[in-house]
């Protein structure tokens, strides 16, 4: 049986599994979801299976959880992507990097909203976190609209390196945060 991490009105995010490959396959795949992160050129199925799979099924010790969840759509089961809260520090849960990454149909239905907020609030609830962080390009507005939507503000801009220049590159990167006690009073003083 599958482990489910966490479950929202419309999602289930659970444990990864080797079943997923094709589904991650399917993913990557898709020039549209890789275009801010390879400039649109698919993963290779050996990659996701010898090097992604095995990331996104890591137990990180520190949060006594994975860092990476399977999203599916709760009342028809459909796979929708993954979201990632991962530990910066493999052994402390202080520090996590929110991020999210969801096939086009998925695309523009408040889904990758909803699972953020839903991790952000357990994290800070249950597993310790005192500090959320996520990065973008600059130029993907979408995901930056989902990181303001959770109660993330802008930190800085930064240049990153790109192993292959990609489209929007050259105007950098973006990270944004938020801290645990913003959360706090943000949510009417509650602990």
């Amino acid at each position: 049986m599958t482990y489910v991490f966490l479950e929202t009105a419309r999602l289930r995010l659970r444990a990864f599994t080797e079943a997923d490959v094709e589904r991650l396959v399917a993913l990557d795949g898709d020039p549209e979801v890789m275009r801010h992160l390879t400039g649109g050129v698919p993963t290779p199925r050996e990659t996701i299976r010898t090097r992604t799979l095995p990331h996104l099924l890591h137990d990180h010790p520190g949060l006594g959880t994975r860092g990476f969840w399977a999203a599916e759509e709760k009342s028809t089961g459909t796979f929708l992507g993954w979201f990632e809260f991962r530990p910066l520090d493999d052994a402390s849960p202080a520090v996590v990097e929110l991020g999210y990454r969801l096939n086009r149909p998925a695309w523009g239905h408040g889904y990758a909203t909803e699972g953020s907020r839903a991790l952000i609030d357990k994290g800070f609830t249950d597993l310790g976190v005192q500090r959320v962080t996520a990065n973008t390009m600059t130029v993907n507005r979408s995901s930056r609209r989902v990181m303001e939507k959770c109660g993330l503000r802008f930190l800085r801009s930064f240049r990153g390196e790109w192993p292959e220049p990609i489209e929007g590159a050259e105007e950098g990167e973006v990270e944004y945060e938020l801290l645990r006690a913003d959360w706090v009073l943000h949510r009417g003083g509650a602990s």
